[in-house]
């Protein structure tokens, strides 16, 4: 979704929206420390290998997911919500 998608969304729909993007937050730390934690785990036992690059297959997902929110930080402070 981009900008345009996001001011279209009506004032409910735009809360709603926010506060999935907040837990999605919350989320992406979570499986981000687990990946961090196998990546270490597999490291120590076997060595480098596939496992222990994990982690950077999902951080862009993370970076994709922190721009929507803020974006849709901004679309709220804008319209004076929160």
């Amino acid at each position: 979704m981009d900008k345009a998608t996001f001011e279209n969304l009506s004032t409910e729909e735009l809360l709603k929206a926010l506060k999935l993007h907040r837990k999605m937050k919350i989320y992406d730390a979570i499986i981000v420390g687990v990946l961090i934690g196998i990546g270490i785990y597999s490291t120590i036992n076997q060595g480098f290998g596939l496992l222990t690059f994990l982690p950077l297959v999902y951080i862009p997902i993370v970076g994709k997911n922190n721009k929507r929110r803020e974006l849709l930080e901004t679309l709220a402070a804008e319209r004076g919500l929160e």
